[in-house]
C-alpha cells in the first residue's frame, strides 16, 4: 500500500484506528441485540417496537459501513468477526432468555446510552490526543445518531406503566385521541 501522507502519523492513524474498531465493535454487537429484539418481541408493543429496531437496524448498518470505511482511510483495517466484536466491544450480549418488550427497550436504551459515553471520550481523544480533526467530527456525528435513537426509545417507554388490570397508572398522560 503507498504510505499515506495525510498530516498524521502512523501511529496517530493506530490509535484512532483503535477506538474506531472499538466503536465499530460496539455497533455491531448492537445491530445483533436490535435484530433479535425485532425478531422476538411481542405483545401489544409488538408492530411499534417492530417496526422501531427495523429502522434503527438500518441506520446502524450505515453507521457500521461508514466507521469500517474510515479505518480504511486512515490506512487500517476494521475487525470484522464476532471474537473481535466481543473482545473490543463494552456491549453485553443478552444471551438468557427473552425479555419483555420493556426490558428490550430498556436494555437498548442502556447500549445506546453506553455507546454515547464512549464515543465522547473518543472525540476528546481524537481530537486532543491524536490531533485528527475529522475524525472526532466523524464521531460527533455517530454520537448524534446514537442520541436520537436513544431518545426514540426512552420516549417510547418513559412514564409508562404496565398494569395488568388494564387501568391506566396515576399520572400517566396519554396523547390525545389514545385510549386509556
Amino acid at each position: 500500500m503507498r504510505k499515506l501522507n495525510i498530516g498524521l502519523t502512523e501511529e496517530q492513524r493506530r490509535g484512532v484506528c483503535e477506538l474506531l474498531n472499538k466503536d465499530l465493535a460496539d455497533a455491531n454487537l448492537l445491530l445483533i441485540k436490535t435484530k433479535k429484539y425485532h425478531w422476538d418481541v411481542t405483545g401489544p408493543e409488538f408492530r411499534s417496537l417492530h417496526q422501531i429496531w427495523e429502522e434503527q437496524y438500518e441506520i446502524l448498518n450505515q453507521t457500521i459501513d461508514s466507521t469500517a470505511e474510515r479505518v480504511r482511510a486512515l490506512g487500517n483495517y476494521p475487525i470484522g468477526t464476532a471474537e473481535g466484536f466481543l473482545r473490543y466491544g463494552s456491549i453485553k450480549e443478552q444471551t438468557e432468555g427473552v425479555p419483555t418488550s420493556y426490558e428490550m427497550v430498556s436494555n437498548l436504551v442502556d447500549d445506546h446510552e453506553q455507546i454515547i459515553r464512549n464515543l465522547r471520550e473518543h472525540i476528546d481523544q481524537c481530537a486532543d490526543e491524536f490531533h485528527d480533526q475529522g475524525t472526532a467530527d466523524f464521531l460527533t456525528g455517530l454520537m448524534e445518531g446514537h442520541e436520537e435513537m436513544a431518545w426514540m426509545l426512552r420516549s417510547f417507554i418513559e412514564g409508562k406503566a404496565v398494569e395488568p388490570d388494564n387501568q391506566s397508572p396515576a399520572g400517566v398522560k396519554f396523547p390525545v385521541g389514545a385510549a386509556n
